[in-house]
């Protein structure tokens, strides 16, 4: 079989590739994969190093992910990173959004106010929710100091 007969039955890819409504679910989904995989792989390392009782894989996970969602918002937002959309997709709503884990925390809280471990619970709930938002505005400051906004005169 020649090199161009092997190749053929792919060409059917190049003008799935071109079209936006293609691409975009499909940057979306790579992104979901690595952020899902990253987010178990990361989460169980976590918790079996630290061994406590707290979920701090889940809460270092959310911070990073808030991290990463600030500095990433923020570049693509002052084009740093270009205009590509898929890109900019598959990083934030595709990686990001399965390796943040919202509903994972969620179910921490639940789970700590069943076995009423109130102080644990409010513990995790503050420092979620403050060191949060704190990581995400250190994203946009990392961002903005390695790359500041342009103004145009």
């Amino acid at each position: 079989m020649t090199r161009a007969r092997a190749i053929a039955p792919l060409s059917f890819c190049k003008p799935m590739l071109q079209n936006p409504a293609f691409r975009t679910p499909m940057a979306i989904a790579l992104g979901a994969i690595l952020g899902a995989l990253s987010r178990h792989f990361l989460s169980s390392w976590i918790s079996h190093w630290v061994g406590s009782d707290l979920p701090i894989g889940t809460l270092l996970i959310n911070l990073t992910g808030c991290f990463g969602m600030g500095l990433l918002a923020t570049l693509f937002g002052q084009r740093v990173l270009g205009h590509a959309p898929e890109l900019q997709l598959m990083l934030t709503t595709g990686f990001l959004g399965s390796y943040t884990t919202f509903s994972s925390y969620e179910l921490d809280l639940a789970r700590l106010a069943y076995q009423r471990e109130l102080a644990a619970d409010g513990l995790y709930w503050g420092a979620s929710t403050l060191l949060g938002f704190g990581s995400l505005l250190l994203g946009v400051w990392v961002a903005r100091a390695i790359a500041p906004p342009v103004t145009l005169d």
